[in-house]
């Protein structure tokens, strides 16, 4: 039939979440007739069809239930309002974008103020459209029991041609990652990577389109342990991986999704992460953001496998098929699998290793419990993880080879691991701070100050009030004003400074950057993503002894812990693998402390004997010292699959003469 009636399959007298009811013999017709929007009256069931102008998707109602709210227009001009409630999530009509149509079968409608309503009853049901023109009519439906039939297609193709030309149609918010710029808000459409859940209020959902932001995008590193999907290492370093934090009401749609499906994500906000008081000229980084709340139709949803919205993005996707994490070793790769590796078997060997007989003594000694017998690198490589095992082996190469570079700064809270900043990056910020010297005016705090007129500066030190009168060793002292330099020379007298800058006359750390306590030769950073930094209310009162950890909690610093990380590629007569050196068993290896090395050049002359030992300069492998290592051997997830790792545990160098 055509015009306004169609002929159809009846619908089942139950919502949708419920199960459809037995099939019967004899096929059931049922006439249905399509209201136009100006015609709706209260107090009615109604069928209709529509343009959808603007949607919120479900999201969890104050109740047992799932609301999403719709507003549909049609060729009567007449703009309706539907509020839908079902059980379950997927119940909800499939809406991709303004512009899809939508048919409605039963439903009530009611005048609120002043405005024509439609609301769910008993036995509704739904089914969308595309609205792009020339695109395949497609019913989107979460309904088992539907029917569509010719006349029925010539409306749909009728409501696209007419939204067409609307321009209220026009505000498709849908872009690229390749065109967002910060301060953003839009809609992504994207395939999940990976996900993790933060806490009990955000969800890291790591997502891509294929395309490349202009603006450098920031990685949220979490623990791989709590990484639901693949690696996106690869996908990181190449700018392409979107890292997206979701909120509150979102949550529990952002659990329910599973790596590899393809999202809408609606009203998501690209916000820079540089901080207000670091410097115009550093580099922002984008992380998105999907706020609480579903104004302005903000949330987001799974795509269905044959929506007409996806061989565009699988297209772009494809352009990647080959990206592969290669072979080059940096932060990123090793930060991939550094975590310790959980407990483990002991691999034994009832045979002494081919040609591995002790003909000269092993630079390293083991310190571990295990009475496992040595097996080969070849062994270990075809042996199936987790396990512990023990190997003789030498150190063919190992990375960085400027070991400066293998001391590094680790957040513990967040995971974030980063290079210690050289002097020239640290002395910079001090004299950008010092510029344009205002005191500080704290109620809390006792100032001195001098004028250094032939070089145009004023410094200021200031202490608490409580501490006015103390030992000048147990002092924390402010300083304002002064140069890398000069911090330095003061520091060799006075064990904690803390370098300050002025906001207004309020006190404030200079940029966390820069280290935030200089404590003789030592000097200590803060987390720029976990700390509060605030003067607000500090306590200096009942604390016997300041150190950077008593320090830190005073001024709302997340301290960041000195850790040492290396990568040793060991050799022997069977075979070669990578192996980490990382965190307490690298301290173990060189018998040194990570904080020591940063500060002490006894430690660090130390650390540069052994690696030439293990790699004397211009030596070939022969000339190489053997090494008895314990290993452990363990997997991360990498592009979805197991990749196997080896992590060298208590083993340390004999005593270097």
């Amino acid at each position: 039939m055509e015009g306004d009636d169609a002929s159809v399959f009846g619908c089942p007298s139950a919502a949708p979440s419920r199960a459809p009811p037995a099939v019967r013999s004899e096929v059931q017709y049922a006439k249905y007739t399509y209201t136009p929007l100006n015609a709706l009256k209260p107090k009615t069931v109604v069928n209709v069809y529509g343009v959808v102008t603007f949607f919120k998707p479900p999201f969890p109602s104050k109740g047992s239930d799932y609301s999403s709210m719709i507003k549909i227009t049609d060729q009567s001009d007449a703009k309706v309002c539907c509020n839908i409630f079902a059980k379950n999530m997927d119940d909800h009509p499939v809406i991709l974008k303004v512009g899809d149509i939508i048919r409605l079968h039963r439903f009530k409608t009611e005048l609120y103020n002043d405005s024509m309503m439609l609301i769910t009853c008993r036995g509704w049901s739904a089914v969308t459209f595309d609205g792009i023109i020339d695109s395949p009519v497609v019913p989107r439906s979460t309904s088992k029991s539907f029917h569509f039939v010719e006349s029925e297609k010539r409306r749909v193709q009728e409501l696209r041609q007419w939204a067409a030309d609307q321009s209220v149609l026009s505000n498709d918010l849908t872009v690229p990652l390749s065109v967002v710029k910060p301060c953003m808000y839009f809609n992504l459409t994207c395939q999940l990577l990976a996900k993790a859940v933060m806490d009990s209020r955000c969800v890291l959902l790591k997502v891509w389109d294929g395309t490349k932001c202009q603006h450098p995008l920031l990685n949220v590193a979490v623990p791989p342990d709590s990484v639901e999907g693949e690696s996106t290492v690869a996908k990181d370093r190449m700018n392409l991986t979107a890292n997206v934090l979701v909120y509150d009401n979102h949550i529990e749609v952002a659990r329910s999704l599973k790596p590899g499906m393809f999202l809408r994500i609606f009203n998501l906000h690209a916000l820079s992460q540089r901080a207000p008081d670091e410097q115009s000229n550093q580099t922002e980084q984008l992380t998105f953001h999907l706020h609480g709340g579903t104004v302005y139709g903000r949330g987001l949803r799974n795509i269905p496998q044959d929506s007409q919205e996806l061989p565009p993005l699988k297209r772009q996707l494809e352009n990647h098929v080959d990206l592969e994490d290669d072979d080059e070793v940096n932060d990123d790769t090793l930060l991939e699998m550094w975590y310790t590796p959980p407990e483990s078997v002991v691999m034994r060997n009832d045979e002494e290793p081919d040609g591995e007989a002790d003909v000269e003594t092993s630079f390293t000694v083991r310190t571990c419990q295990h009475t496992s017998q040595r097996v080969t690198l070849a062994q270990v490589k075809r042996s199936t993880p987790p396990l512990v095992c023990h190997v003789r082996a030498q150190v063919k190469t190992y990375h960085p080879q400027q070991l400066y570079q293998c001391l590094k700064l680790f957040c513990s809270k967040c995971k974030i691991m980063r290079e210690v900043p050289d002097d020239n990056t640290i002395a910079e910020l001090f004299c950008e701070s010092a510029r344009g010297y205002q005191p500080c005016h704290e109620t809390w705090a006792a100032r001195s100050s001098a004028s250094l007129s032939k070089q145009g500066r004023n410094i200021s030190m200031y202490i608490s009030i409580d501490m006015v009168g103390d030992d000048t060793q147990s002092q924390l002292i402010f300083v304002q004003g002064m140069t890398l330099n000069e911090v330095c020379m003061l520091s060799r007298d006075h064990k904690n400074l803390v370098p300050v800058r002025s906001d207004n006359g309020r006190m404030n750390l200079i940029d966390l950057t820069a280290p935030f306590l200089f404590c003789r030769d030592k000097r200590y950073y803060g987390c720029k993503e976990c700390s509060l930094n605030t003067f607000e209310n500090p306590v200096f009162t009942g604390v016997e002894t300041w150190d950077e950890h008593t320090v830190a909690e005073a001024l709302g610093v997340q301290l960041m812990e000195y850790r040492l990380l290396m990568e040793f590629k060991l050799e022997d007569h069977t075979d070669t693998l990578e192996a980490l050196l990382w965190e307490r068993n690298a301290e173990r290896f060189f018998s040194v402390s990570a904080v020591d090395a940063s500060a002490k050049q006894d430690v660090q002359e130390r650390i540069q004997t052994i690696m030439d030992t293990l790699q004397p300069q211009g030596s070939n492998i022969e000339e190489r010292p053997w090494l008895d290592l314990c290993l452990s051997v363990y997997t991360v997830k990498d592009n979805g699959r197991n990749k196997v790792c080896y992590q060298i545990t208590d083993a340390e160098v004999r005593e270097v003469n």
